[in-house]
């Protein structure tokens, strides 16, 4: 039953309701944009907003929260930077940034990361005269540094981002380590001396340990490595994934594809309750992961292929190879229309579309509606407490020929350049409004877009014959600046 119009969604952005949790770095960070809210308010707020954004293709469930929203992240990672004074600090990037917000302790963040990253502050200039890194001038020793948990296991991995391959006293560094942390099961050196905005760089050094950690997932192992994906919220991820398992009724003879399958995390799963499993992803290494991970769990049923998986899909139906299910995860820009159309030939009858995005979920839902699927379940999952993210799996099924949906198919959010994909433009309104509480037009994105060389439609940047077309005041050009780059758009 289509629950669109039925129910009044609240504002689309939170009001400030005040007694939440409140966190001293609230305003500076920027990481919480919730956090003026109780977390019954936020769940509410994100069911709202799922039901606004997919409410018109059906009726969507009530979101699945955290019985404890916090302590969830289970991979932190911190910059280090030098203030004018001489001291070091280690913390977050404020938002649209380079300015490092100090960060000792976060109420999102594993409370062991958390601890070694302080430590390693506290030791660095006054126990090993080690600087920290200047992106400015390219000198000093120490980046970031990044520490991942597994919290079914417990194992701990520290890995030193350095912008150096020369780590002076680094044997007794690793001891002084070890010895504040015996918790650490694995070291790992990592050289990053490039000018870039990435944290991890291409050549690495196991300092201590076997280089990786393991974590249990849906009663599944997972090896992890320093470059590996890995959900940030494992608790929150086995509800997401039971949920993406359950709407798809597995009987045990299906064939199964995982687009976007990552490091087999999901399709390994699946592979429980299907004849096979056949994992698609681009990123060569990733592909490695996944085997490693299907022969950890002794999954025998399961295939990994590097490759882009919407020429795939287009090679599978011309071999006129069948699948019965096709699990979607793309990146938060959601999925290309080539991928779209390439789901559409291969003809599945059950797509499972799992969403960090659902406003450019909704985009791609409108594309497979209009040509042959009926979205059957909505469910929003909350991955990210406190935060505007909501997680959402939407499960979509073949129609029959003498049934239809009509679904307003809106070209202007489709593909048009590789940039435009980074986001709709009502993923950048609501940006500016919730950052800057500015209201921006359609036509004033356009043109600040045009200006960055972004290349627009000729309808957005036209008024009507014989108006004037309004130019985007400055502060508005600003903030619209701030939103195309928190989407890596320019």
């Amino acid at each position: 039953m289509n629950n669109y119009g039925k129910r009044k969604p609240r504002p689309s952005q939170p009001k400030k309701v005040g007694k939440g949790n409140s966190c001293p770095l609230y305003k500076k960070c920027g990481g919480c944009q919730l956090q003026n809210m109780t977390y019954p308010e936020q769940l509410s707020f994100k069911q709202a907003k799922t039901i606004r954004l997919l409410g018109r293709f059906g009726h969507v469930e009530e979101i699945i929260g955290m019985e404890k929203p916090y302590r969830y992240r289970n991979k932190v990672q911190a910059a280090f930077g030098t203030t004018r004074g001489g001291k070091i600090i280690s913390g977050v990037y404020q938002s649209s940034s380079h300015n490092i917000v100090l960060v000792d302790d976060c109420m999102l963040e594993d409370e062991t990361a958390d601890k070694i990253i302080t430590d390693i502050r506290k030791i660095l200039l006054p126990r090993f005269k080690l600087a920290a890194y200047n992106e400015d001038t390219g000198k000093g020793f120490l980046r970031h540094v990044l520490v991942k948990r597994g919290f079914a296991t417990n194992e701990v991995m520290t890995v030193l981002v350095t912008g150096t391959r020369i780590f002076p006293k680094k044997d007794e560094f690793v001891t002084e380590l070890k010895k504040l942390h015996p918790e650490i099961t694995t070291i790992i050196w990592n050289i990053n001396g490039g000018k870039t905005s990435l944290v991890l760089g291409d050549r690495e050094e196991v300092l201590y340990g076997s280089g990786y950690i393991e974590d249990i997932l849906c009663e599944k192992r997972f090896r992890i490595s320093a470059k590996s994906f890995y959900q940030i919220n494992p608790v929150q991820t086995e509800k997401l994934y039971r949920a993406a398992i359950d709407f798809a009724e597995l009987t045990g003879n299906e064939t199964v594809l995982d687009a976007y399958c990552g490091t087999g995390t999901i399709g390994i799963v699946a592979a429980d309750k299907a004849k096979q499993v056949i994992g698609v992803e681009l990123n060569k290494d990733a592909v490695k992961d996944a085997i490693n991970n299907a022969r950890l769990n002794n999954t025998d049923n399961i295939r990994f292929f590097c490759a882009d998986a919407g020429k795939f899909m287009v090679g599978m139906a011309e071999d006129k190879e069948k699948v019965d299910l096709v699990i979607m995860d793309p990146p938060r820009a959601g999925s290309d229309l080539n991928f779209l159309r390439s789901v559409t030939t291969l003809k599945p009858q059950k797509v499972v579309y799992i969403s960090c995005n659902p406003e450019t979920q909704a985009r791609d839902l409108t594309f497979l509606c209009k040509n042959g699927y009926k979205v059957m379940k909505i469910q929003p999952v909350d991955m990210f407490p406190h935060t505007s993210h909501v997680e959402t799996v939407v499960l979509l099924s073949q129609r029959r020929p003498d049934t239809h949906i009509d679904i307003k198919l809106d070209l202007s959010e489709l593909d048009v350049t590789a940039a435009e994909t980074k986001a709709t433009y009502q993923e950048i309104k609501d940006y500016v409004f919730e950052k800057f509480a500015l209201k921006v037009s359609s036509l004033y994105i356009s043109q600040v877009k045009t200006k960055c060389g972004i290349i627009e439609r000729e309808n957005y940047n036209k008024g009507k014959e014989g108006h004037r077309v309004p130019k985007c005041p400055k502060e508005k050009e600003e903030a619209i600046m701030d939103a195309l780059k928190h989407f890596n758009m320019i």
